[in-house]
């Protein structure tokens, strides 16, 4: 774990490696997927029920430019878009304070990610810190089943397998498992949910505290934000070049909560 960097010094570093700033995520897809959820495409939702709230796409792109920092510009169709990094540091700092709660009273907490291939290190090192800090990391039921693949664990965050490869998913599905699951051994469910994709949306749905990462292409979990649905929707390139590149934001994110 890098030393923490100042707010400065972290901003400099996510613009600096697209994780915000001109990322490389761009406009028509961002467009695309913005149009495809106000169209009702539950695929978009990421397990969020959104019913007929957000039927205009207008009004998606305009949550997407207050919340993530993406172009309000309507007529900017095609192109560059991006994620102010100012907003990503201060999702980091609410994000932080549902850490240090969760630390100062011993929360049970469940970490899952849809992107294992950018964000499981971000994940699992915070997962290392709550437990580290007296949390109960949950350990999920074994021998579950979604979407014709595997859910289970490796290094502490819920993951989807398929044919021995650890999946890209937005589903809903995998973390749906995961607390049927729990409900049926008669365990208690997370406190908090540390996520992203699916696995937030999901959780947040069904009540529970939860907080997690957001590209600018996953626009449901900004606007189940914005309804007080989800807890913290952290907005940032989900995958960047080097997955290395998110180890100054962890250790600015775990100082923030006072867990380094």
């Amino acid at each position: 774990m890098p030393i923490p960097p100042s707010r400065t010094e972290l901003i400099d570093h996510l613009v600096r490696t697209r994780i915000a700033g001109l990322v490389a995520t761009p406009r028509e897809n961002n467009l695309d997927h913005y149009r495809r959820l106000a169209q009702g495409d539950r695929l978009y939702w990421l397990g969020l029920e959104l019913g007929d709230r957000w039927t205009d796409t207008q009004d998606v792109l305009a949550v997407m430019a207050e919340r993530c920092g993406v172009s309000d510009d309507l007529e900017h169709r095609a192109g560059q878009d991006t994620i102010d990094p100012e907003l990503t540091v201060a999702g980091l700092e609410r994000m932080a304070a549902f850490l240090r709660k969760a630390a100062e009273g011993g929360q049970r907490v469940l970490f899952a990610t849809g992107h294992p291939g950018g964000l499981l290190d971000v994940h699992r090192t915070t997962a290392a810190a709550l437990r580290a800090a007296g949390c109960e990391i949950v350990s999920i039921p074994s021998g579950l089943r979604a979407d014709d693949g595997s859910v289970y664990q490796v290094a502490d965050v819920a993951v989807y397998e398929r044919g021995a490869t650890l999946w890209h998913t937005h589903s809903p599905a995998p973390m749906a498992a995961i607390l049927d699951g729990l409900q049926r051994e008669g365990r208690p469910l997370p406190d908090l949910v540390v996520a992203d994709h699916g696995w937030a949306g999901c959780a947040a749905q069904r009540g529970i505290d939860a907080v997690g990462y957001a590209d600018s292409n996953d626009p449901a979990l900004f606007l189940g934000e914005a309804e007080g649905t989800l807890q913290v929707a952290v907005p940032l390139d989900d995958h960047v070049l080097d997955p290395r590149f998110y180890e100054p934001m962890t250790a600015y994110l775990l100082d923030a909560a006072g867990l380094l």
